[in-house]
């Protein structure tokens, strides 16, 4: 359907009626006249000569104000509105906080068959985990020997997959501020009125650097009503070659999960351990049964502005009646 944005316009549309019933002709200045000795040869003539001329002032009137019509409708800004358009709003903000560290970079993960690092995992499956939050405010955290927001909250998904898959190890530092993390995560929530806010926090190591304790952060956040779900990754064991043979190593040997269950449990969230992609991928598919708090659904009607046709239509008119009049005026019609 088409609306108009400024509707009150159109009452505008009687003006020039009004204008010429309110305002005096200006008056006809007297022409000197031609004496001549008999009117009869110029009667056919004149006759002719005033038909036509009536004629193409008839005209011209009505393209008038067809075209004032039409400057009316432009100005009153009509918009074709499309069909309205539900968009899902489950009421949840919630914050991814990737680790960079270096140990980050240990390639203890199986993709597609092939041995890639802890980062590059999580990057492939938490990017299938955004692109599946419909309706949720998104946020990226990353932190290693400092923490920082490289996404706001935000509903464009896409900027967040695209922003996560380009970060690249030690680009916050080789060391691990977990609780860095979370307070900076705590201030970017604690203003939102929203009742249901989440952090999810990726690493694989212990607290080795930052400001702040883990546990005094997660105390901060407990009493801001944030959840904090936490993902211990790393693989259990590992062998690795070197000039006394294979080895069979604990890549996993700092990760703290004693540190990363308290968080969990003093925020009401829940500690998870990633040793491989499939249960990286089983824990994304838990957190997707998180239950949102209800929330109004909102529609949205797509905009078209149609007031440029009208616009342009009237100002092809006017040239036209420009154009006439200037012929009439440089060509007057000959009397024979």
């Amino acid at each position: 359907m088409i609306e108009f944005q400024w509707s009150w316009l159109l009452l505008s549309l009687p003006v020039p009626l009004l204008l010429r019933h309110w305002w005096r002709p200006a008056t006809a200045m007297e022409q000197a006249a031609l004496r001549v000795p008999a009117l009869e040869p110029f009667s056919t003539a004149a006759s002719s000569t005033t038909s036509g001329s009536y004629r193409t002032d008839q005209r011209l009137l009505w393209l008038a104000a067809l075209a004032w019509l039409l400057l009316v409708l432009a100005a009153a800004r009509p918009v074709w509105l499309g069909d309205p358009i539900e968009l899902p709003v489950s009421g949840r903000d919630l914050m991814l906080a990737v680790d960079l560290s270096g140990s980050m970079e240990t390639a203890d993960f199986l993709l597609d068959g092939h041995p890639v690092s802890r980062l590059t995992a999580i990057q492939h499956l938490a990017g299938q985990f955004i692109e599946r939050r419909v309706g949720d405010r998104l946020g990226l955290i990353l932190f290693g020997r400092q923490a920082y927001v490289q996404t706001p909250l935000t509903f464009d998904r896409a900027t967040v997959r695209q922003l996560l898959d380009e970060a690249a190890i030690g680009l916050a530092g080789k060391e691990t501020a977990i609780g860095d993390a979370i307070g900076l995560a705590t201030k970017r929530l604690r203003n939102d009125p929203q009742s249901n806010k989440v952090v999810i926090l990726l690493t694989d190591g212990a607290n080795t650097a930052g400001e702040v304790e883990p546990l005094q952060a997660t105390t901060l956040a407990a009493k801001e009503g944030l959840t904090i779900y936490t993902i211990g990754v790393g693989a259990d064991e590992m062998l690795v070659r070197s000039l006394f043979g294979t080895q069979r190593i604990n890549p996993s040997a700092d990760l703290d999960e004693k540190t990363l269950r308290a968080i969990a449990e003093a925020t009401h969230g829940r500690y998870f351990r990633a040793r491989d992609t499939a249960q990286l991928d089983e824990i994304y598919q838990l957190l997707d049964e998180l239950v949102p708090i209800s929330a109004e659904r909102h529609t949205f009607r797509p905009q078209q502005s149609l007031f440029y046709l009208p616009l342009a239509i009237a100002l092809l008119l006017a040239a036209v009646i420009i154009f006439v009049t200037r012929i009439q005026k440089f060509n007057p019609p000959s009397c024979g």
